[in-house]
């Protein structure tokens, strides 16, 4: 995975692909969502996201309530114990981790909670979810941070929608 390739191509359209998608919005919600269904398997079947791992050294996953009791439990820690030791508040009034790198991204780009990792992490990248349209500007973020998604609106753009 050559990052630095991707850093480049991905912020050179990004203008490009923010219109895209933006256009998108008024495009049929079912027709949206199987093509972005279709391509995510697709582009998934050929990317191994443990070469990467951008997401986890880049973002910070948003933590529910849900999300830090089951990484607390998981950790056989207390739920304070877990946001006093690894989270911070966010300007949106989020819990989110202190820092980046993830604090449970291992050398090997395996996620040390992976069993119990929050439900933003869950569903990274988003691209397979019901009414694509209404995340279109999520999508966009996520083109600068994920090869794959970039990968899945390159190819969007070139089958249409």
């Amino acid at each position: 995975m050559d990052l630095q390739y991707f850093f480049h191509r991905s912020k050179k359209l990004s203008d490009e692909n923010k219109k895209f998608l933006t256009g998108l919005k008024k495009k049929d919600i079912r027709k949206v969502d199987i093509a972005f269904h279709e391509l995510h398997e697709a582009v998934f079947e050929e990317t191994d996201c443990l070469a990467c791992a951008n997401c986890c050294k880049t973002t910070s996953p948003i933590f529910y309530p849900v999300d830090i009791e089951r990484a607390a439990k998981y950790l056989r820690i207390k739920p304070g114990d877990f946001v006093e030791q690894y989270l911070r508040i966010d300007a949106d009034k989020d819990y989110v981790l202190q820092s980046s790198p993830c604090t449970f991204l291992g050398e090997d780009n395996h996620c040390t909670i992976y069993e119990s990792r929050p439900k933003a992490c869950r569903e990274y990248p988003h691209t397979d979810r019901k009414k694509m349209v209404q995340i279109m500007e999520l999508t966009h973020k996520n083109t600068l941070v994920c090869p794959a998604v970039f990968e899945i609106v390159e190819r969007l753009k070139k089958v249409g929608v």
